[in-house]
Protein backbone atom coordinates (compact mmCIF):
# COMPACT_ATOMS: atom_id res chain seq x y z
CA UNK A 1 0.00 0.00 0.00
CA UNK A 2 1.64 3.27 -1.06
CA UNK A 3 2.18 6.00 1.48
CA UNK A 4 0.11 9.14 1.19
CA UNK A 5 2.17 12.28 0.85
CA UNK A 6 0.73 15.55 2.02
CA UNK A 7 2.11 19.03 1.53
CA UNK A 8 2.99 21.23 4.50
CA UNK A 9 -0.09 23.36 3.82
CA UNK A 10 -2.36 20.31 3.88
CA UNK A 11 -0.85 19.12 7.16
CA UNK A 12 -1.32 22.54 8.78
CA UNK A 13 -4.94 22.69 7.65
CA UNK A 14 -5.64 19.21 9.05
CA UNK A 15 -4.02 20.05 12.39
CA UNK A 16 -6.03 23.26 12.71
CA UNK A 17 -9.22 21.36 11.96
CA UNK A 18 -8.24 18.71 14.52
CA UNK A 19 -7.72 21.43 17.17
CA UNK A 20 -11.23 22.72 16.57
CA UNK A 21 -12.69 19.22 16.85
CA UNK A 22 -10.75 18.55 20.07
CA UNK A 23 -12.19 21.75 21.52
CA UNK A 24 -15.67 20.48 20.60
CA UNK A 25 -15.10 17.34 22.64
CA UNK A 26 -14.13 14.70 20.09
CA UNK A 27 -11.45 12.20 21.06
CA UNK A 28 -8.05 11.98 19.43
CA UNK A 29 -8.89 8.46 18.24
CA UNK A 30 -12.00 9.64 16.39
CA UNK A 31 -10.13 12.48 14.74
CA UNK A 32 -7.23 10.26 13.68
CA UNK A 33 -9.58 7.72 12.12
CA UNK A 34 -11.32 10.44 10.15
CA UNK A 35 -8.01 11.96 9.00
CA UNK A 36 -6.60 8.48 8.19
CA UNK A 37 -3.48 8.90 10.35
CA UNK A 38 -2.25 6.96 13.35
CA UNK A 39 -2.32 8.51 16.79
CA UNK A 40 1.50 8.39 16.89
CA UNK A 41 1.66 10.40 13.67
CA UNK A 42 -0.86 12.89 15.04
CA UNK A 43 1.20 13.49 18.19
CA UNK A 44 4.47 13.67 16.24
Amino acid sequence: MPRKRRTAEQIIALLRQAEVELAQGQTVGEICRRLAVSEATFYR
